[in-house]
Formats: C-alpha cells, sequence, structure tokens
C-alpha cells in the first residue's frame, strides 16, 4: 500500500514558506519537491481554504503565509489536507460473518482507534513556530542560509 505523505510534503513547503522574505511561486515549490506544481497548487488550496495561505496571481505573484505560526498545530494542517487515513493498516473485512474474525476485528479495531487517538494528540501539540524554530537551529548548524536553493542542499 502506498504511504499518503501530503501532510509531510505540505509541512515542508510551509517551512520553505517561512523562511522566505515574500512570495514562493508553485513552480519553486515544485522544484524543491521534486514534483509537478500543479501538485503544489492541489495541496496549497486546502490551507488556503483554511486561511493558512493565499496566493496572488501574475508577476510578483506567488504563495505567502497567511497566519501566526504559533497558533496553527500539525493536526490543523492535517484537518485542512482532508484528514486523510492515519493507518496503513486496517482489518481484512469490515462485516465479517466469521465469529475468529469478528473477534480478530474487535481487538484490532480498538487498537487502530487507541493509536490514531494518541497520534492526533501529539499532532495538536506540535505548532508550525515548533517546526520552525527547529529549522533555524539545523540551519545555524550548517551555516544560515535562509535562499530555498541553499536550504535544501544543507
Amino acid at each position: 500500500m502506498k504511504r499518503d505523505s501530503r501532510l509531510s510534503g505540505v509541512l515542508h513547503i510551509v517551512l520553505h514558506m517561512a523562511r522566505q522574505d515574500g512570495p514562493v511561486t508553485s513552480e519553486m515549490l515544485a522544484r524543491q519537491m521534486d514534483t509537478n506544481p500543479v501538485v503544489i497548487r492541489r495541496i496549497m488550496a486546502g490551507l488556503r481554504e483554511r486561511g493558512y495561505v493565499r496566493s496572488e496571481k501574475g508577476r510578483g505573484g506567488g504563495w505567502t503565509l497567511a497566519c501566526d505560526l504559533s497558533t496553527v498545530t500539525l493536526r490543523d494542517i492535517y484537518a485542512a489536507l482532508g484528514n486523510p487515513s492515519l493507518l496503513a493498516i486496517g482489518n481484512r473485512t469490515e462485516s465479517p460473518g466469521c465469529l475468529l474474525e469478528q473477534a480478530v476485528n474487535s481487538a484490532l479495531g480498538q487498537a487502530f482507534q487507541d493509536a490514531e487517538a494518541l497520534l492526533l494528540s501529539r499532532l495538536g501539540e506540535v505548532t508550525l513556530a515548533m517546526l520552525g524554530a527547529d529549522v533555524s537551529r539545523r540551519l545555524r548548524a550548517h551555516g544560515g542560509s535562509r535562499k530555498l536553493e541553499d536550504i535544501h542542499a544543507a
């Protein structure tokens, strides 16, 4: 099963944007993420709807942050992506006729619920500002450049 890496990707994008002094184009972000600009725009749509980013078209346009990073959590970003599935595993069938499989589903179902609740709780504790502070520490350790291209090369 293919993993859904949109949360990781959009956090990567937001942290790049936070390090820039002006708008960042979808093309620039796509180059850094090794993807297509359309993918970037699609991912950013949910963030724009929530008011976390804004976009300007035309020359000198691009994406900018529209939020206070200390008030937005990883869980907020996860929700802006449409609450994708957190776990790549699940029950073989949802409504089994077999009593043994019903017992398996019951045990696994509770474990899955507990794991998701724990993960969502942790995502709610980490703000974008906390991630930004970690990036700043890492950049200082690698010379401190703010340029998008240099950050990726570090």
